[in-house]
């Protein structure tokens, strides 16, 4: 494995050097800092392979951090530590709105079933069963009578959407980039039912399996193994 540099923000101080001398013993290049602000000052000095950012601290949070980090290296590979379970942290993003998980790939019923219970303002993520489903997921919604866009390239203008629309985001990028874009769109106007597609690359599981993996969600939970994750780094990397 090449050695790779590494950024750690954490305001708990032992745990963001034990995981940077951790990375340092590996022969990796880890910088350690203690604060959202400090994150974003080390990326407007450098890049980074990697960066693994603690969600709750003070001051400009993981979340904010993150999403200010993106803004200035659109491809960064950050990835959020956090105490909080994947689906805790998305109704946090959205505010205390209504979320819903599909569970099984290209079940149109209960995805509208799930889309109507959310409603408006609502968020169903929905886990990728290869490279067209969010396509094949508009051409099966718009057959059933309902209005449908797909959002896949962040660089468009943003739209307006109406009452009677679903939005679907596939960005193919890990949940957490999703989130935050989806998050941006919120904070402009009220959205419509919006479906979020997750990366379709790890699809040997289902559900809530395939949104508890690291490179689908983009999310590490706490605690978490040390060595596997060491494993999986030049995988994370890419």
């Amino acid at each position: 494995m090449k050695s790779l540099k590494i950024l750690v923000v954490d305001d708990d101080i032992d745990n963001a050097n034990s995981l940077g001398e951790l990375f340092e013993l590996e022969g990796h290049q880890p910088m350690v800092v203690h604060s959202g602000e400090d994150a974003i000052a080390a990326y407007v000095d450098s890049n980074f392979d990697l960066a693994f950012m603690d969600v709750m601290m003070p001051g400009s949070n993981g979340v904010e951090s993150f999403l200010e980090i993106r803004k200035m290296r659109p491809h960064a590979r950050v990835f959020m530590m956090t105490g909080y379970s994947v689906q805790e942290l998305l109704r946090q993003a959205m505010a205390q709105g209504a979320m819903g998980v599909l569970n099984k790939p290209m079940d149109l019923k209960a995805l509208l079933t799930m889309v109507n219970e959310v409603g408006q303002d609502g968020l169903v993520v929905a886990p990728g069963f290869g490279p067209n489903y969010a396509q094949q997921l508009r051409m099966m919604i718009s057959q059933s009578g309902q209005s449908c866009s797909v959002v896949s390239d962040t660089r468009l203008p943003t739209m307006t959407y109406s009452e009677n629309e679903l939005l679907i985001i596939d960005l193919n990028r890990p949940l957490i980039d999703s989130v935050g874009y989806y998050s941006g769109l919120r904070k402009a106007s009220h959205l419509p039912p919006t479906i979020i597609v997750t990366p379709s690359r790890l699809t040997t599981t289902e559900g809530y399996d395939a949104l508890n993996d690291l490179w689908v969600t983009g999310i590490l939970n706490k605690p978490f193994d040390p060595l596997d994750l060491l494993a999986r780094l030049e995988t994370l990397a890419i």
